[in-house]
Parts: structure tokens; C-alpha cells; sequence
């Protein structure tokens, strides 16, 4: 379960950090309200492709910090066993660093990981659905 999302310096959010609770969370609002920017953070954070202007206008670099706590039973755990990740309070963290200068760093569990990494636990993570979806 995501538990929170914060982020700083990404696109048009200076700071902003966003607890969640348990069961299902929506996101609602006016065209242009910043939903998209949400998403775009949260699959940052997973593994995903910065695209142009993610950072802040006038930001060294944006910080997108996506927190979880699985179930002891989850999948995941075996992931980042086999990876060398140790846990951190039965939490998985992810954060991804985006410079304005293009280049990234990512992480899990505040250890340094690779992009493909982030990217499979992400996906064990996060299941995204759109007014559309069939």
C-alpha cells in the first residue's frame, strides 16, 4: 500500500508531501488541478522516464519519494533479498533524484539502485487505472 508520495521541485510543485491512508485513494479534481503531476512523480519515483521540464523551473534538481508498506507475504521482499536491499521498518522507499542536467540517481530503502531495479519493484508495487481502462 502507498502510504505517502512527497515531492520537491518537480515540474510545477515546489514541496509538497501527500500521507495516504488505508483502502482506495482517488484522485479528483479540475482540469489543470495537477493529478497528472501526481501520476507523473509516483512513476518517476517507480522507475519511469523523466520527461522534459520534470524538474522546477529555476531547481538544480527535483526529489520524488514514493513510500510503501507491503504485506510480509508480498512478493517484493523476495526482490530486493535477491537484490542486496535491506528493509527499512517493513517499508519499501523509493526516491529518484531527476537533475535539471538530465541525469538521475535512484533509490530503494535509501540504498543507491539502479533504474531497472526501482522499475521491477515498482511494478510489484504500483497498478495505476484510468477513467478509460477496460
Amino acid at each position: 500500500m502507498l502510504t505517502a508520495l512527497h515531492i520537491k521541485d518537480f515540474v510545477l510543485i515546489d514541496q509538497l508531501s501527500l500521507p495516504l491512508g488505508e483502502g482506495l485513494t482517488a484522485l479528483t479534481g479540475e482540469t489543470g488541478a495537477g493529478k497528472s503531476i501526481l501520476l507523473e512523480a509516483l512513476g518517476l519515483a517507480a522507475g519511469g522516464r523523466a520527461g522534459r521540464g520534470a524538474v522546477r523551473q529555476g531547481a538544480e534538481r527535483g526529489i520524488v519519494t514514493a513510500s510503501f508498506e507491503p504485506g510480509a507475504d508480498h512478493p517484493v521482499w523476495r526482490l530486493l533479498e535477491e537484490n542486496g536491499v535491506g528493509a527499512a521498518d517493513d517499508q519499501v522507499i523509493l526516491r529518484r533524484i531527476q537533475g535539471a542536467d538530465g541525469k538521475s540517481r535512484a533509490f530503494v530503502n535509501d540504498q543507491p539502485a539502479s533504474i531497472g531495479l526501482l522499475k521491477a519493484v515498482g511494478e510489484l508495487l504500483i497498478e495505476i487505472h484510468g477513467q478509460h481502462d477496460g
